[in-house]
């Protein structure tokens, strides 16, 4: 991981799942693109709630292999704060698991030491939301 000066673009995401593990083709294909250098893993936070509104929350550094992730490992950084845990834990529905992932698109690096060098900056960031992605495809 870079320094902050350094660093790419970070995202925080959060995966849901019905129940309360994880198929574990999500565990490897996580691991896969990190393994690839392709994002860096800085924070995942595991909560899963059960049939009773009941909540489990599970660090990285904890045992997440109990819900169907392994061979994961982060950067020892903690950007998810308990506000933002608070606005997933309201999201979820009984007997559902959220994974909340922030990494850094190691891909941009490069790119965006780049951009800060020439005292450029993004001036705008959209993720397209897959459906909207499928709609303009058919009407292709």
């Amino acid at each position: 991981m870079g320094s902050p000066a350094t660093l790419g673009p970070v995202e925080f995401l959060v995966l849901t799942f019905p129940g309360t593990e994880i198929d574990e083709s999500v565990a490897a294909e996580l691991a896969e693109i990190i393994a690839k250098g392709t994002v860096t893993l800085l924070d995942l936070i595991v909560l899963s709630m059960d049939d009773a509104g009941a909540i489990t929350e599970r660090e990285i550094d904890d045992d997440i292999a109990a819900v169907g992730l392994t061979g994961l490992t982060a950067a020892d950084i903690d950007l998810v704060s308990d506000d933002d845990l608070d606005v997933v834990r309201a999201s979820m529905a009984p007997g559902t698991t959220a994974v909340v992932i922030v990494f850094e698109e190691t891909w941009a690096q490069r790119l965006a030491g780049a951009v800060r060098a020439a005292d450029g900056e993004v001036a705008l960031h959209v993720q397209v939301p897959r459906d909207a992605i499928d709609a303009a495809l058919a009407l292709a």
